[in-house]
């Protein structure tokens, strides 16, 4: 089992960037695929990026492709969005999660966190 605390949402203007950290708990972190999903105001939760086991291999939404990086850092047991050139399409709370695969991830993840609330004003 993995607990997941996000941390680093806020407000920021369009056009600007944010980085968001996301650290998780457990000795097997390095075990499972991780990733971002965001849910804005009247929206389901939608995947917006995801990173393997050994960091080699990311995915994004297209709707953040080029924009938002992915990356982890299994020594520490985190997991990081750099997110520039936002949009206010972007609004939303942003959830870290966990699962044991790649499918799982994107599609319903196994593991979720609280999730940290990211505003990006026009």
């Amino acid at each position: 089992q993995v607990q997941l605390v996000e941390s680093g949402g806020g407000l920021v203007q369009a056009g600007g960037s944010l980085s968001l950290s996301c650290a998780a708990s457990g000795r097997t972190f390095s075990s499972y695929v991780v990733g971002w999903f965001r849910q804005a105001p009247g929206k389901e939760r939608e995947f917006v990026a995801a990173i393997r086991r050994n960091g080699d291999v990311t995915y994004y939404a297209d709707s953040v492709k080029g924009r938002f990086t992915i990356s982890r850092d299994n020594a520490k047991n985190t997991v990081s969005l750099q997110m520039n050139s936002l949009k206010p399409e972007d609004t939303a709370v942003y959830y870290c999660t966990a699962s044991g695969s790649y499918t799982a991830t994107r599609n319903h993840p196994d593991y979720w966190g609280q999730g940290t609330q990211v505003t990006v004003s026009s």
